[in-house]
C-alpha cells in the first residue's frame, strides 16, 4: 500500500493505493487532534505501519512528527519535482487536494525507490537547530526594528541618531531613551554630554565636543508632530530594539550551552574562526544531512553549495542550486567566508577562485565546499579536526601542494 498526504494548515486529504495503482481508499479531515488521531488508527486497518510509507511536500512540522511517531516511513517529495511530474497525470493545470494526495500516492507507488526516506533527526540536533532558527528570526526582527527606528529619527530627531556610530548599541539606545525629542537634548552641551557618556560605559573614544557637534550639525526637522508625541514614538521603537537584543542573548547563551555538550560540535569546535553561533548554526542545519547522507557528494550537494548543470543539444547553462536547505548554504557559507582570514589553506583557495575570476559568492562557495569534504572525513572517521595533522594545510604553509589535494 502507498499513501498520499496532501496537508495544510487547516485540512489535509489522504489517499491509499495498492500496488496497482486502484485507489482503495481517499478522506479529507481536519486540521485537529481527533482528525489526525482517526486517520492515523484508518492507515492502520491496512497493515503495519512501518510497511505503508507516506508521500508528503514537506519535511517537518507536526505532520511528519506524528507519522514517525506512528511509525511510518515518511517519503518527502520536493513541491518543485512533484509539479515537474503532474504532466503525467494530464495537460489539465486543474488541482484539488483530493487529487494531489492521490497524484502524491501514484507517485510514491511508481518513483519510491528513488526517493530518500525521512530519518528522525538526532533530538540534540533538532533542538539547536530550533534555537539557531530562533536565533535568525530574533536578529531579522532586530533589523527591521532598528531600521524602523532610523526612519522615525531621520524624520523627527536626526541628531538623535547622528551622536553615535551605531544606532544599534547600547550607548546609543540609552541616549535615545534619555533624549527622546530635539527639545529633551536641547540645553546638552559637551560637558554634559561627556559626563554622561562616562556614567553609562561609553567606550567610543570621540570626546563630548566631537559628540555635540554631531547632533548640533544634523539637520533639525520640521516635523508637525508634537513633543509628546514624538518622545512617545521614539521610546516604543527604543524599547522594542532593546527587548530584541534581550531576547537574542538568551538565546545566544542557550546556544553555547547546547554546542557544549553536543557530540557533533566537538568534532568541529576546532575549525578556524568557527565561533559558537556559527557552530550551533553549522551543527544544527548541516548535522541533519550528514545523517542522511551516504557519501560526500551527496552532503555537499543536499548542503547547496554545488551548481547545477542543465545541458541540451542548443545551450549548457550552469545555473545555481535553489533546491537546497538555505539555512545551511548560508550557515557554511559565512564560516567559510570567516575561515580564509585564519587558515591558509583556505585563503588559497579562495584566493585562487577570484584570481580565476570567480565573483566572491562563487569563490565563498568553492571553499565552503572543501571545508564540507573535511567535515565529512572528521564525521566519517569520528575524529575531531586538528590544524596540526591537516595535511594539505600544512602542505600549503610549506608551499609544497595546492589546496586542492585536502
Amino acid at each position: 500500500m502507498y499513501i498520499g498526504w496532501d496537508w495544510a494548515t487547516e485540512t489535509h486529504d489522504v489517499t491509499v493505493m495498492d500496488n496497482s495503482g486502484a485507489r482503495v481508499d481517499r478522506w479529507e479531515f481536519a486540521h485537529t487532534e481527533d482528525g489526525i488521531a482517526r486517520t492515523l488508527a484508518r492507515l492502520a486497518k491496512y497493515g503495519d505501519p512501518a510497511d505503508l510509507p507516506v508521500a508528503i511536500e514537506t519535511t517537518r512540522g507536526l505532520v511528519v512528527d506524528r507519522l514517525l511517531a506512528a511509525g511510518h516511513p515518511v517519503v518527502p517529495v520536493h513541491p518543485n519535482a512533484f509539479h515537474a511530474m503532474r504532466p503525467r497525470w494530464g495537460a489539465s493545470k486543474a488541482k484539488t487536494d483530493a487529487g494531489d494526495s492521490l497524484k502524491l500516492a501514484d507517485y510514491l507507488r511508481t518513483d519510491g525507490h528513488f526517493l530518500a526516506r525521512l530519518e528522525p533527526t538526532e533530538q540534540a540536533t533538532t533542538e539547536l537547530q530550533a534555537l539557531t532558527r530562533q536565533r535568525a528570526d530574533h536578529v531579522a526582527a532586530r533589523i527591521a526594528a532598528v531600521n524602523q527606528l532610523a526612519a522615525l529619527l531621520d524624520t523627527h530627531w536626526p541628531g538623535g541618531k547622528a551622536v553615535f556610530a551605531s544606532l544599534d548599541s547600547d550607548i546609543a539606545l540609552a541616549f535615545l531613551d534619555r533624549y527622546p525629542t530635539p527639545a529633551s537634548a536641547a540645553k546638552l552641551t559637551a560637558g554634559r554630554l561627556e559626563a554622561w557618556c562616562k556614567r553609562h560605559g561609553y567606550s567610543g573614544k570621540r570626546p563630548g565636543s566631537v559628540l555635540i557637534d554631531r547632533l548640533r550639525s544634523a539637520p533639525r526637522p520640521a516635523s508637525r508632530l508634537a513633543d509628546g508625541v514624538v518622545e512617545q514614538l521614539v521610546r516604543v521603537q527604543v524599547q522594542l530594539v532593546k527587548g530584541i537584543r534581550a531576547t537574542i542573548r538568551v538565546l545566544d547563551a542557550a546556544i553555547a550551552d547546547a554546542v557544549a555538550t553536543h557530540p557533533y560540535a566537538q568534532l568541529f569546535a576546532t575549525m578556524p574562526r568557527i565561533g559558537k553561533i556559527n557552530l550551533g548554526q553549522i551543527v544544527g542545519e548541516i548535522g541533519p544531512i550528514l545523517e542522511r547522507s551516504a557519501t560526500s557528494e551527496q552532503f555537499i550537494a543536499e548542503t547547496g553549495v554545488v551548481p547545477v548543470t542543465r545541458a541540451s543539444g542548443k545551450s549548457r547553462v550552469v545555473t545555481f542550486r535553489y533546491a537546497a536547505n538555505r539555512r545551511a548554504r548560508l550557515a557554511i557559507v559565512n564560516y567559510a567566508d570567516n575561515s580564509r582570514h585564519a587558515s591558509d589553506w583556505a585563503a588559497k583557495i579562495y584566493n585562487d577562485a577570484r584570481a580565476d575570476k570567480k565573483r566572491h559568492p562563487h569563490a565563498a562557495r568553492i571553499l565552503a565546499r572543501s571545508w564540507l569534504r573535511v567535515m565529512w572525513a572528521c564525521w566519517r572517521t569520528g575524529t575531531c579536526y586538528d590544524p596540526e595533522t591537516h595535511r594539505a594545510n600544512n602542505k600549503i604553509k610549506q608551499g609544497t601542494e595546492t589546496p586542492l589535494a585536502a
